[in-house]
């Protein structure tokens, strides 16, 4: 649509307009000049049943209680001083994957050199869910720590999530919403009556192991936000309802500001592309492990002190672009269109790492070069593009040094199709990496 009708153009999203935008040049003019007059968010019928009213932040209108509860959520979880005192979590999680793989090569191998297979995705996915879960609850989803209740009300919830069309289905989303905030209080009630009898200390030590439910309720004490309680902007904040079906102009916003499923899904998505144009173009994957052999070796596990030196495994109404724009117009973002654009990438299809060494080696992830924008900019840009670029490159620093890939069929590259598959692949231990390494990993 965008090479018939050009970089900004409306279209109508049943009796909502909408307007999108294909170029960088549009997007920066958005979300710089114009950034205040799409700052705000349609009331949805998902926002007043499964948002709490509108409390969950990824839903709140532009205004003093979205930027004070955005404020706490960046300082109390995705600041670098917190990121740094949850390091333990993000490396803990990493290196068990890679135990449990090599566990799984051990038990089902008998010799060296073979290779077992393996679906990545789940794996993947359950990594960085761990992840989340255990920065902001304490809880941990594939460990067993839940009681078997709540891991059926957690899946019951998936399913019923992926039902949902929410053009209609009101009663469905109240019944799911219900049960949601049924394992959200269970939590919530936990960790008050943990607060009241460790008293806990704002020693340092301490603090490494105080979760974001932990910290919300002192951070909230005596407050009244937008008229909410306390007990119902932990939750809101904490909790949002996973890979719920929404209209195009709710999707971006949606995966990039929540706390718990979209960080799954984000960082899932990335990695699981990652790996698969690796294994499509073998020379960028030898690059990428020769890059680890030399500045991390085989003698120790990757740590995110290392990620550094990793250089290439890292790579209202108003007028918009001269076109007058009618209040309530809800925008779009077209990152597909903007990110191939072959003005501004040559070549833009093809999986070329060292271009942001030569040719893009100023374009950075920060919000600045609006021909990239991952995270989205302007005021309602990503929160957590730190944190995800930290489980990005640490986890796939830690599998391209403790294993070789390959696909099932010789030669035969990965489906590169947008469609719900898994991704089966081959994985071989890394022999030169001594096992014992492992043995350690609790």
């Amino acid at each position: 649509m965008a090479d018939q009708y050009g970089p900004i153009f409306t279209v109508r999203l049943g009796s909502h307009r909408g307007l999108v935008m294909s170029s960088a040049e549009v997007a920066k003019e958005c979300f710089t000049t114009k950034d205040l007059s799409s700052a705000s968010r349609p009331n949805l019928l998902v926002a007043k049943h499964m948002g709490y009213d509108y409390a969950m932040f990824v839903f709140s209108p532009h205004g003093p209680y979205w930027r004070e509860i955005r404020k706490i959520a960046t300082l109390e979880l995705l600041s670098s001083c917190r990121l740094e005192l949850l390091k333990h979590i993000r490396l803990t999680e990493v290196a068990t994957l890679s135990k449990e793989l090599h566990e799984h090569w051990t038990n089902n191998t008998t010799r060296e050199n073979d290779a077992v297979l393996v679906e990545m995705k789940q794996r993947i996915w359950d990594l960085n869910l761990n992840v989340v879960l255990r920065m902001v609850t304490g809880k941990r989803y594939s460990a067993g720590k839940y009681s078997d209740s709540t891991n059926v009300n957690c899946d019951h919830n998936d399913r019923e999530s992926r039902r949902l069309d929410l053009g209609g289905y009101e009663k469905a989303m109240k019944k799911t919403a219900k049960e949601w905030d049924g394992i959200f209080s269970k939590w919530l009630e936990e960790h008050k009556r943990k607060r009241v009898v460790d008293d806990v200390p704002k020693g340092k030590e301490n603090r490494k192991e105080q979760d974001f439910m932990d910290v919300m309720p002192s951070v909230l004490e005596g407050s009244d936000l937008g008229g909410y309680d306390a007990d119902t902007i932990t939750k809101a904040t904490c909790m949002l309802p996973n890979r719920i079906v929404i209209n195009p102009s709710m999707a971006c916003c949606l995966e990039k500001q929540n706390l718990i499923a979209g960080a799954s899904d984000t960082t899932t998505g990335t990695l699981t592309w990652a790996i698969s144009l690796l294994l499509n173009h073998c020379h960028v994957l030898k690059k990428a492990q020769e890059e680890l052999d030399c500045h991390v070796g085989r003698n120790r596990l990757v740590n995110e002190s290392d990620i550094a030196n990793l250089a290439y495994i890292q790579a209202i109404d108003c007028t918009v672009g001269g076109y007058h724009v009618t209040r309530g117009t809800r925008l779009i973002p077209n990152p597909w269109k903007i990110q191939t654009d072959p003005n501004a990438w040559p070549d833009p299809l093809e999986f070329k790492p060292e271009r942001f060494f030569t040719t893009h080696k100023d374009v950075d992830l920060k919000r600045q070069h609006f021909e990239l924008i991952p995270f989205g900019s302007g005021r309602r840009a990503c929160p957590g593009t730190t944190f995800a670029l930290q489980m990005v490159h640490l986890t796939l620093a830690s599998f391209l040094q403790a294993f070789e890939i390959s696909t099932p069929l010789i030669n035969a590259p990965v489906d590169m199709t947008i469609k719900v598959t898994p991704l089966e692949l081959l994985v071989t231990c890394q022999t030169s990496l001594p096992a014992e390494l492992y043995s350690n990993i609790n």
